[in-house]
């Protein structure tokens, strides 16, 4: 197998499992894993909140915030209280989601790039929090990339195309490129299997939702798979929302996740990194059962390699 470090990861906090969860991150912690980091769903901040006092080393962040839900005054109390618990592990990520969402949510959004800078200088302008984790920007298209790298401390993908990262990170600034400290990261579904069609068919589930939302598909698009997101538009468009998995081609899907055997994920894994992804964060599922399944199967694989 190949030799790599351990990655980051990103948990959720799932009812009725919130305390397995941070039994979960703790073991993740004792094996020296690169980051602990949490998404939206299931309230990513108050699950950073208890990590900050369930463990003691591994550096922990969103993965990623939607701005919008809260005022960056709001946020700014709350991220400034995590980072002093966290004795200054903490990273704040935080992003523009995405108009359906939003729409979902009764939420309105105006232009992403104005928006994300909006909240950037209130969010540090916000008197009286002490002090401030570092805020990645989450960001897909070339300039929310570029915006990152001006007014961020780091950024992340979710997602992202593998042969396209060199691409879009050539928007970062020369600055953001050569600092040790800005972070660079990216979420990467991935399933471990020794049944490599059933992995494919995990991570396609897991992605069959980003692939309905435009920004993605025109992110997806930029990257070269052209073909792959019109014919799903069209089958959006013909009420054939079923067929979408038969459209998620095996090149595209082996160029956004990791999925079969050890060996093939340790690969892959290998070569986001010499991509140019500092911190790979491993969104785990398993093709035999839950989040707690797919971290034992993480787990066994690092503890083989």
């Amino acid at each position: 197998m190949p030799d790599v470090r351990r990655p980051a990861v990103a948990i959720a906090a799932t009812p009725k499992r919130r305390r397995a969860i941070l039994d979960l991150a703790r073991e993740v912690e004792q094996r020296d894993f690169d980051g602990i980091y949490c998404a939206s769903v299931g309230d990513g901040l108050g699950l950073c909140l208890a990590l900050a006092l369930s463990t003691e080393r591994i550096p922990l962040g969103t993965a990623i915030s939607n701005l919008y839900t809260r005022s960056a005054a709001d946020f700014a109390q709350t991220t400034a209280l995590i980072q002093e618990l966290a004795g200054g592990r903490f990273r704040f990520g935080v992003g523009v989601s995405h108009a359906p969402l939003l729409r979902h949510m009764g939420l309105s959004a105006g232009r992403p790039l104005a928006d994300m800078r909006g909240f950037v200088e209130a969010w540090r302008a916000t008197p009286r929090t002490g002090e401030q984790p570092p805020i990645v920007v989450a960001g897909l298209r070339k300039k929310m990339v570029a915006l990152a790298g001006e007014i961020g401390d780091g950024l992340v993908f979710a997602n992202a195309s593998r042969s396209h990262v060199s691409d879009s990170l050539a928007a970062l600034s020369g600055a953001a490129l050569r600092s040790d400290d800005f972070f660079i990261g990216n979420m990467i579904p991935t399933c471990i299997s020794p049944d490599e069609k059933a992995a494919a068919a995990v991570n396609r589930r897991t992605l069959q939702f980003y692939v309905t939302l435009p920004n993605y598909r025109n992110y997806w698009k930029e990257a070269g798979y052209v073909e792959e997101m019109e014919a799903i538009e069209k089958a959006i468009l013909a009420g054939e929302r079923d067929r979408i998995p038969e459209l998620m081609s095996d090149a595209w899907l082996a160029d956004c996740t990791l999925y079969g055997d050890g060996d093939r994920v340790l690969e892959g894994l290998a070569a986001w990194y010499e991509a140019g992804v500092k911190t790979p964060i491993i969104v785990p599922s398993s093709a035999e059962g839950n989040q707690i399944r797919a971290f034992q199967e993480l787990f066994e694989l690092f503890d083989r390699a």
